[in-house]
């Protein structure tokens, strides 16, 4: 029978890597843990090292701590500064995602700035059930599909949708567009 705490590691794997939306594969490539490790240890078949838990934390871009259950002091500010390199989510030829809420912790909500450069698409696979998102745009001019539905969004303009199903955001322009991004899960009460 396996030990309480072999099954919080587990849990809290499976859980962070599904909450970052990454696949086995895609989780073993950004942390440098085999596919079949990362895969035995969310089956509580492989009880890893603090090593292997570093890399993992490293791939998901947490801290160890919260990996691992542990209480860490919490700080009464968390400042993400402009050119800190590490808050980019994702950076492409025409799209950049700068996350804009502190990595480390665990949340409910995410909060991003995107950065579409000319005919930039920004596609997303479905999040978890009962996901919503709230998009407001800064610059330009979008494009939101969601479920067959779509909608054009201009400087200043805001929308709320859900988000458990396949969306997109598309610059339709020669010139570039900024939206901020707002991610909340929610749970089905």
């Amino acid at each position: 029978m396996k030990q309480p705490c072999e099954l919080d590691i587990a849990r809290r794997v499976r859980n962070h890597r599904k909450k970052a939306a990454l696949s086995l594969d895609a989780l073993a490539r950004a942390s440098g843990v085999s596919k079949a490790m990362l895969s035995q240890i969310e089956q509580n078949k492989a009880n890893p090292t603090v090593a292997v838990m570093y890399k993992i934390a490293q791939g998901l871009r947490i801290e160890l701590s919260d990996l691992m259950g542990l209480d860490r002091p919490r700080r009464r500010f968390e400042v993400i500064r402009a050119d800190d390199s590490t808050q980019i989510f994702l950076s492409e030829d025409e799209v950049t995602v700068r996350t804009l809420s502190p990595l480390a912790m665990e949340k409910d909500v995410e909060f991003y700035e995107v950065r579409l450069g000319r005919g930039g698409t920004l596609s997303s696979a479905p999040h978890f059930q009962h996901t919503e998102e709230y998009l407001t745009v800064a610059q330009g001019r979008v494009i939101l599909g969601a479920a067959g539905e779509e909608v054009v969004l201009r400087r200043g303009d805001s929308v709320h949708y859900s988000a458990d199903v396949p969306h997109r955001i598309t610059n339709p322009q020669r010139t570039g567009a900024r939206i901020y991004l707002v991610v909340k899960y929610r749970s089905e009460s």
